[in-house]
């Protein structure tokens, strides 16, 4: 039982720091972490963004990526939504007794590069071990600081008539991965998660337009359900063709075999962007520059008319009403 998380490894003793010790500090070691004090003492100025997350995404590896790698990039997207640079995060663990250690490790590890990646530092955190069977092997819990830029003002409460959409890249990657490798269902071309950070994204849009109305990552409901809360919250109306949504040929064609709507499938390395139409094409040139916005689009734009209600004109050339997801298209993805 060596490799396996025991019972005895939350008890806040000699196992505890034991797992501790070996598993994160020898990871994930900084500053903060290695006093071992239980608060992270650090220095903010200007307006401070602050959010938190919780991850229970299953099954805890996926193709093109893990509950690690997601937690972090989840949570720094979540503060660059707000137009803010993600500086500080906290990271729980809750882990099912009986986890392979290994498991663990490579876990930690992929965090370690996570925060490499998006130059944050995880300043504190917590352990806990539950009875086998409790937490279906491991479960994230985390929260994220970060410094919003003077003059940048972002919320979802910010669009306007006129403004322009635009969508960073393909939608429902993440979903139908994660699916996939949960379901045991094998395709021509290997389906990966879109799973990646967008704060540099961010910064290069605000380089080109510090006057953006409002960002949000389309994660669980999907693209839909996100137009509908930036529709709702800024009681405008906003109207997408069809035609203009890029989705993958491989998840178009799971999305049919599955009975599913692209639309509503979640993602996890995306954006939406609601910006002035004078500053539409330079914000979404910057974007193009950038990896993870190569793919990037106008899908639509904001007009006055039916306040709180998203309109999809279609392939054929009609128009309908999307609304937001009802129930749960595919449960437990992030």
């Amino acid at each position: 039982m060596k490799d396996k998380i025991l019972l005895a490894h939350g008890s806040g003793g000699k196992l505890a720091h034991e797992l501790i010790e070996k598993n994160f500090l020898k990871a994930l070691a900084n500053p903060f972490l290695v006093k071992w004090d239980d608060s992270a003492v650090f220095h903010l100025s200007g307006r401070v963004a602050f959010t938190t997350d919780s991850y229970v995404v299953n099954p805890i590896f996926f193709p093109g990526g893990d509950i690690g790698k997601l937690a972090v990039y989840g949570t720094v997207n979540d503060l660059a939504m707000s137009g803010a640079k993600p500086l500080y995060l906290s990271l729980s663990f809750i882990i099912e007794e009986g986890l392979p250690q290994s498991e663990l490790n490579e876990i930690v590890d992929s965090i370690q590069k996570a925060t490499q990646e998006t130059r944050v530092e995880i300043v504190t955190g917590d352990t806990k071990v539950v009875h086998r069977g409790s937490a279906d092997k491991l479960f994230i819990n985390t929260a994220g600081v970060g410094i919003i830029p003077d003059g940048v003002d972002i919320s979802g409460s910010n669009a306007s008539p006129g403004d322009k959409v635009i969508l960073s890249g393909t939608i429902g990657d993440h979903g139908i991965a994660v699916l996939s490798q949960r379901e045991g269902l094998s395709f021509s071309t290997q389906l990966e998660s879109d799973c990646a950070p967008l704060g540099s994204l961010v910064a290069e849009m605000l380089a080109a337009s510090p006057n953006i109305h409002c960002l949000r990552d389309p994660t669980r409901g999907g693209l839909t359900t996100t137009l509908n809360e930036l529709a709702k919250q800024s009681k405008v109306s906003i109207r997408i063709e069809e035609e203009k949504i890029p989705v993958r040929e491989e998840v178009l064609g799971a999305c049919e075999m599955l009975g599913f709507d692209p639309l509503y499938v979640a993602n996890e390395g995306k954006l939406v962007a609601i910006v002035l139409p004078e500053d539409a094409d330079k914000v979404l040139k910057a974007m193009r520059e950038n990896h993870y916005g190569k793919d990037a689009t106008i899908i639509g734009e904001v007009t006055a008319e039916h306040p709180g209600r998203v309109v999809m004109k279609t392939c054929l050339g009609a128009s309908r009403i999307i609304d937001m997801l009802v129930g749960d298209l595919l449960p437990r993805i992030c």
